[in-house]
């Protein structure tokens, strides 16, 4: 996978950083919005509560459907218009197409994503991400 147990934190914190900018005052900000990410980040709780409750190393073929409407749902959330594109430029910063295609049917692989997915956000807020 792009990544792993021991990479995922400083990967998100990057794909972070690459989406920050400073303002005149040396604050630093990100361009996208909580509210642009937090729908995905509702679905991406609930594949992960689900997973964890799961006993299974092997998802069920009802959770690898969810992880494909997941996906469906950031193309969709990049594609909408938008003035700077910010959505897209964290999906593809992110590799999160290229991510959740390697999740296969591994429950360890998910729970992976979601804690990546999580980091994201959490730096997002870290780094200034505006609220929306």
């Amino acid at each position: 996978m792009i990544i792993n147990e021991l990479n995922y934190v400083s990967k998100a914190e990057e794909v972070i950083k690459s989406l920050s900018y400073q303002d005149k005052l040396g604050n630093t900000y990100v361009k996208l919005t909580t509210s642009k990410i937090r729908n995905l980040l509702s679905m991406v709780s609930e594949l992960y509560n689900d997973a964890i409750r799961q006993r299974d190393d092997a998802l069920s073929p009802e959770m690898q459907s969810r992880i494909q409407r997941l996906k469906v749902r950031i193309a969709y959330e990049a594609g909408r218009t938008t003035r700077d594109d910010d959505v897209k430029k964290f999906v593809e910063n992110a590799q999160l197409f290229g991510i959740i295609s390697e999740i296969g049917g591994s429950r360890k692989n998910l729970i992976l994503f979601c804690n990546y997915f999580e980091a994201l956000v959490a730096y997002h807020r870290y780094y200034g991400g505006k609220e929306q």
